[in-house]
């Protein structure tokens, strides 16, 4: 698929919201976009996934078949899950049986099986989000589109995107992703579409701008001064939690506290430091938990205030026949301290 000389602006008069796009991504390509908030990253993915169309320009050689995952999902929406996605499986044309098959497969996979009866408006943000996950991954994507999918899952299901991901790659699919909470990390060979002043340019990765992550425990009367501290070094505070401190070990046959390596997360690089030395937060070995994402300097959300609301929400005038839209997204709240 690629875009050729995309130009988009949402009022006749208005601004350029994009200007001079010219991107493309293949079969098995994953690409992560990255900007500040309000430059169009949103507006680069709706493009690409057919819920806008160009003001100039063309999009050429988009798959038949298109997931797309809106950072906000209009969960108002008169249905229950299991109405909703039986729904969706249709507008995506599979038949009965196989539309059958593929709503459970997604329900339970993504733990929505308790849900199955509840109405959308009664769904929690993060819920609501995984809905929207599923009804686009109902029929195998050519081309998956996420906006911002990680918000308001929960651990599991953060930790089921990446393999969702690579899943579609291996059966030939494109995926497009945008993610403030640098959790495309875990998306290796990932390639990078940087959105800034309405021009979306590629950037390769390189040693050079590789990040180190790190996490701090603090007493909790010194987490205010340590993150005012942090940022003024010019570190990115990811996230903040709290975090009970496990009593110290003692060696045998000593009354002393031993500052012993504790045992390496499950896939964690397990040559850790001398079980004498104290850990190194971050480092291989260290107790940092599975659930929290080493996050690379991702820049804020990019919610415009002037992009149009997602087809089919709530106060939007775009049509919604275009590309079926999922229902909702959500925020999660602090999860840890990471500084890098």
């Amino acid at each position: 698929m690629r875009l050729e000389d995309v130009w988009l602006r949402y009022h006749r008069r208005g601004p350029w919201v994009l200007r001079q796009a010219d991107v493309a991504i293949g079969p098995g390509e994953v690409a992560v976009v990255l900007g500040r908030n309000g430059v169009g990253k949103s507006t680069l993915l709706q493009l690409a996934a057919g819920v806008l169309r160009p003001t100039r320009g063309r999009v050429v050689d988009r798959p038949a078949a298109v997931g797309w995952v809106p950072e906000r999902f209009p969960a108002d929406q008169p249905f229950t899950v299991g109405a909703y996605l039986a729904a969706m499986a249709r507008v995506a044309g599979l038949p009965g049986a196989e539309a059958d098959r593929a709503v459970r497969r997604w329900v339970d996979r993504l733990g929505l099986a308790r849900f199955r009866d509840v109405r959308l408006p009664q769904l929690s943000k993060g819920t609501a989000q995984k809905v929207g996950l599923a009804q686009a991954l109902l029929r195998p994507p050519g081309l998956l589109v996420l906006d911002e999918p990680w918000e308001g899952l929960d651990a599991a299901a953060r930790d089921l995107v990446p393999e969702v991901i690579g899943e579609v790659l291996a059966e030939g699919g494109a995926v497009l992703v945008s993610d403030h909470r640098g959790e495309t990390v875990r998306l290796p060979g990932a390639r990078h579409w940087s959105v800034a002043d309405g021009t979306v340019t590629e950037a390769t990765p390189t040693g050079a701008a590789a990040t180190v992550v790190v996490e701090l425990s603090v007493p909790a009367a010194a987490v205010s001064a340590a993150v005012a501290r942090l940022r003024a070094d010019g570190h990115h505070v990811l996230r903040i939690r709290d975090h009970a401190v496990p009593p110290p070990a003692t060696r045998p046959g000593s009354d002393s506290p031993s500052t012993a390596a504790p045992a390496p997360v499950s896939g964690a690089d397990h040559s850790g430091p001398d079980p004498d030395e104290a850990p190194v937060p971050g480092a291989p070995g260290s107790d940092r938990s599975p659930d929290e994402v080493p996050v690379p300097g991702a820049p804020g959300s990019d919610r415009s205030p002037d992009e149009v609301p997602v087809p089919g929400a709530p106060g939007s005038d775009h049509s919604s026949d275009a590309v079926p839209v999922p229902g909702g997204s959500g925020r999660s709240g602090p999860a840890s301290e990471v500084a890098r």
